[in-house]
């Protein structure tokens, strides 16, 4: 489908929620940078925001991107109204067909899914060549179908860390798989639910 359609679809997605207040970041993101010195950072889709939000007050310059407009305006107005304007950078990217420009100590995917044609490879593979040596791309994929998920296919894969990092096939001269795992966890859903999920996590480090 066309850059259009995936625009209009994920605007009315986030025009159809009131704006979060407080969004979280992801679990697996503060497990896993909390005790990383802080450095440029890019956060690949931002959503609601928590991500971001979370990376600039722990000292972190964001680069931050989504394809929704109305995803990245409500993050700005968060950032600037919790005083961190100057530390988030939000910039529209429909993924396939641009990239933010630069160097980093740090990409985050977060469920970087979507519904539309999306060459995911392609995407993790510019952002593997865009870390500063030592810098980490990581990576955090569904494993498993929530009950409150947009996606509610019972036929649909996930592929594993493995299989990803195969795909995305770096040269290991100069980049290192560090984590490759399937963790289970409790989530907790927008309404308050729970439910045991999976993440597919992958971590890549830049050594040369």
């Amino acid at each position: 489908m066309s850059s259009t359609d995936a625009v209009t679809f994920w605007d009315g997605v986030y025009a159809a929620r009131p704006p979060a207040t407080a969004p979280r970041p992801n679990v697996r993101l503060t497990e896993m940078v909390t005790d990383l010195p802080p450095g440029d950072v890019l956060d690949l889709g931002c959503g609601d925001g928590g991500d971001a939000l979370w990376l600039a007050r722990q000292g972190w310059r964001v680069t931050t991107t989504d394809i929704s407009a109305v995803a990245l305006e409500r993050l700005t107005a968060l950032a600037q109204a919790g005083g961190l304007g100057d530390r988030i950078a939000a910039e529209r990217h429909d993924l396939r067909d641009s990239f933010p420009e630069g160097e980093f100590d740090l990409v985050s995917a977060h469920y970087l899914h979507t519904p539309f044609d999306l060459d995911r490879t392609a995407v993790l593979r510019t952002a593997a060549h865009a870390l500063r040596p030592g810098g980490l791309l990581l990576v955090v994929d569904h494993g498993s179908t929530s009950p409150w998920s947009w996606v509610q296919d019972p036929d649909i894969r996930y592929p594993s860390p493995q299989e990803i990092a195969a795909d995305i096939d770096l040269d290991p001269v100069a980049w290192t798989v560090e984590r490759s795992d399937t963790p289970h966890r409790i989530a907790t859903g927008p309404n308050g639910q729970t439910a045991e999920v999976i993440d597919h996590i992958l971590l890549i480090r830049r050594t040369a």
